[in-house]
């Protein structure tokens, strides 16, 4: 780099550029601020050469018609510092030095901006450059932030395009909205290495605590809807089952009664043979021989104890204990509320050719299943004292349970014939 030239160093600098606008004309040793313009040939001095301008004077060909009136109070222009008279500057006046000083004034006009001087070739001196304009200054985060909000690509034309496509897709905007689906945040996020890869798919996968609860909860799940699908079975199924099935046995007796078809005698296990009618219970069901659960009881039927020693006496027999069970709960409940039952309740027996009216006498709440005494002719605790001709019901309490038994004893207190009609207590 050259080294700093003394002129420089005396603080020549605007006079070199003052110079420069008079097309290099002046003293290059001389500052433009080390004389005042009311020394005698200051201007002579700096411009003139030989030939210069003074106060009140003209000197050099030409100058003598500015006069006082040339130049700022006596100031005037000759000819430059090498003997060279400018054009057209013979013969002004006032107006001529004002038409030959404008040029000048407007070289020196005040920038609209700050004034930043040329790079020196010479030197290449290091210079601050100026503030830029506040209009221009615009920040590369706002502008990518307002690019990013407004969806203005920021990059080339390629990255325009890929935008572009983005927005808009190849064949309309429904692919844009599926790519801005798929672009997520987890899109945005830096690939993970293999190895974090694991870690998180290890942290992702449960426990053999968790999978040993969850298969306990599966188990206790699926457990609690079988009992519930149990359940639903037994307290609603099987009475919607036994329901139509006891009205199909008691539509197929009175057929066959009405047809002849049946005649009074020993009827075979599972056979109905009769039909209970309970009219405060709302109860009409049929009667079928054997209490067997499969055959007869959970069909919706009551049954005869009719087999070995629990053999008991039919309705026609002149003396003797008919006794009959039936389901509580589930499989059509006949017998559920017996307990209801009052002394004087009529419970009516319908045969083919009679009907056979008993009337309650007495109720055990509580006694053993083993207990079967309570079906004997004259049973202990039912209140008769001789032979007669007595009716027994029986069936499981307390309710949903078959622990114990609950017995309803009653006496017959009218036989009648079917050609006599229904009973009053069938009528009413």
């Amino acid at each position: 780099m050259t080294a700093l030239r003394p002129e420089r160093e005396s603080g020549a600098t605007y006079g070199e550029s003052f110079t420069g606008s008079y097309d290099g004309v002046g003293d290059q040793g001389t500052s433009y601020g080390q004389q005042p313009y009311g020394a005698s040939g200051a201007l002579g001095e700096r411009y003139g050469g030989e030939d210069h301008v003074t106060q009140g004077q003209a000197h050099g060909p030409g100058a003598e018609a500015y006069g006082a009136d040339g130049y700022g109070g006596g100031y005037t222009y000759g000819t430059d510092g090498y003997g060279t008279q400018h054009p057209g500057t013979e013969g002004y006046g006032a107006e001529g030095a004002a038409a030959a000083r404008q040029p000048y004034e407007e070289s020196y006009a005040e920038p609209a901006e700050p004034y930043i001087p040329p790079a020196d070739d010479e030197t290449v001196a290091l210079r601050v450059p100026g503030p830029p304009p506040l209009a221009g200054r615009v920040s590369a985060s706002a502008a990518s932030s307002a690019a990013s909000a407004t969806g203005t690509p920021t990059g080339g034309r390629a990255a325009r395009r890929k935008a572009a496509k983005r927005r808009h897709g190849r064949h309309g905007g429904s692919h844009a909205a599926s790519e801005s689906a798929e672009t997520g945040p987890e899109s945005s996020q830096a690939p993970l290495s293999r190895l974090e890869a694991r870690r998180q798919a290890r942290a992702r996968k449960p426990s053999p605590g968790v999978l040993a609860s969850r298969a306990i909860g599966e188990v206790f799940i699926t457990t609690g809807v079988l009992m519930l699908l149990f359940v639903s079975y037994q307290l609603w199924w099987t009475n919607v089952r036994a329901h139509a099935q006891a009205d199909k046995e008691a539509s197929s007796l009175q057929n066959d009664w009405a047809s002849g078809k049946r005649n009074p005698g020993t009827f075979q296990p599972g056979q109905g043979f009769a039909i209970l009618h309970i009219p405060k219970l709302d109860v009409v069901v049929p009667i079928a021989e054997g209490i067997s659960n499969k055959k007869v009881l959970d069909r919706g039927m009551v049954g005869h104890y009719a087999e070995g020693k629990l053999k008991t006496a039919m309705p026609d027999a002149k003396t003797g204990n008919f006794a009959l069970a039936g389901h509580r709960n589930t499989h059509g409940e006949p017998f559920r509320y017996i307990n209801r039952l009052a002394q004087g309740d009529e419970m009516v027996v319908e045969t083919q050719d009679k009907y056979y009216v008993y009337k309650m006498a007495s109720i055990l709440p509580v006694t053993s299943p083993s207990n079967v005494s309570v079906l004997e002719p004259v049973p202990p605790g039912s209140g008769f004292t001789g032979p007669g001709r007595y009716i027994t019901l029986t069936t499981c309490t307390p309710e949903f349970t078959s622990k114990y038994r609950m017995i309803v004893w009653g006496k017959m207190v009218e036989e009648r014939p079917r050609s006599k009609g229904k009973p009053d207590a069938l009528v009413s």
